[in-house]
């Protein structure tokens, strides 16, 4: 039996790049992808799963990264804040509608909001005002009232049904 304190071989496919890394069993996702990855995009804020400042995507689902551990992750897909503009560097839409609306302040709350709303509106494109609402309050942001980031996801969401010809 191995003591708690060995690390564990994790293959952490980010990005579309694989991460080879060794960590404790009770490293989390987010601490492993700033510290042992190098992506500083995924923000710690409470570590406890409540603001929301960490969400990335793992097969394609919202996560908060810092309820799950690196080990859990091992194989699977994971996106970050990073992965969304393109190889070119243009802005994925989402990220253009919250600079063009306004839906960020501090910044510090906008890579989880990001990344929360690129994966609800990847599933369910259409999504009524309400349920979208109710969905963006899981994450905490302390300096827009939301107005803005409401107004960011709906016009990124318009943007993105129209680059995938659905809209």
């Amino acid at each position: 039996m191995s003591a708690p304190s060995d690390k564990h071989a994790v293959a952490l496919e980010v990005n579309g790049r694989e991460y080879r890394i060794a960590v404790e069993p009770r490293r989390t996702l987010a601490d492993a992808l700033r510290e042992d990855c190098g992506l500083t995009g995924t923000h710690l804020g409470c570590e406890h799963g409540v603001c929301g400042a960490c969400t990335v995507l793992v097969d394609g689902a919202p996560v908060r990264a810092c309820l799950m551990l690196a080990v859990q992750a091992h194989g699977r897909p994971i996106r970050t804040v990073e992965g969304l503009a393109g190889m070119d560097g243009a802005l994925h839409p989402l990220q253009a509608a919250f600079h063009e609306a306004h839906g960020l302040q501090c910044g510090f709350c906008t890579p989880g909001f990001l990344m929360l709303a690129v994966g609800v509106l990847e599933r369910e494109p259409d999504i009524g005002d309400a349920a979208l609402r109710e969905i963006l309050s899981s994450n905490l942001c302390r300096c827009t009232g939301y107005q803005n980031i409401v107004a960011a996801v709906r016009a990124g969401a318009a943007r993105m049904r129209r680059s995938t010809g659905h809209g």
